[in-house]
């Protein structure tokens, strides 16, 4: 990518934020924030409790989340968000305009198995079906890629790499 964008690595839980946003970070020679480190103690239990968010908690956490993107402007960064509607890309955009999203999409299955096999996250895979639910996926004049998450998490990078290059072009 010739200028540095600050991509926003979301999709609903399970898909590999987590992992493949360090990895993207690296290949890109940028800075990785992880999205759950910005939500704050009441949210983390909310979920932990299996109660999925309300949109009066997502507000201050996508701030948050979009703070930091606007920090980065210009310089290039990786930060990870669910930002699974519309409304709340809207909302780190309105806070970080530049920013570009990377939507990591799979198969329901292939996510919960590896959902499954994940160990001291806060996010339980009974609130699975209320992610997808809530998921509207990028639209047209919405600048980003989707990626599916199939494979190894070093070939969804380079994937990765490769659909947001061709944004430049």
């Amino acid at each position: 990518m010739s200028t540095p964008h600050v991509v926003v690595v979301m999709g609903v839980a399970g898909t590999g934020k987590t992992t493949i946003g360090p990895l993207l970070a690296a290949e890109l020679g940028v800075p990785y924030a992880e999205g759950d480190d910005f939500h704050p103690a009441a949210n983390i239990a909310k979920m932990s409790a299996g109660t999925p968010l309300d949109d009066s908690d997502r507000w201050p956490w996508l701030d948050a989340i979009g703070q930091w993107a606007h920090g980065r402007s210009g310089l290039g960064g990786v930060v990870s968000s669910s930002a699974l509607k519309r409304a709340y890309r809207d909302r780190l955009r309105a806070e970080a305009p530049g920013a570009v999203f990377l939507h990591l999409t799979g198969d329901r299955a292939l996510i919960e198995a590896r959902m499954a096999e994940r160990k001291g996250h806060f996010m339980p895979t009974a609130l699975l079906d209320s992610q997808f639910a809530t998921l509207q996926p990028l639209q047209e004049d919405e600048a980003g890629v989707s990626v599916d998450v199939s494979g190894t998490p070093e070939e969804i990078t380079q994937r990765a790499v490769a659909a947001l290059r061709r944004l430049d072009n």
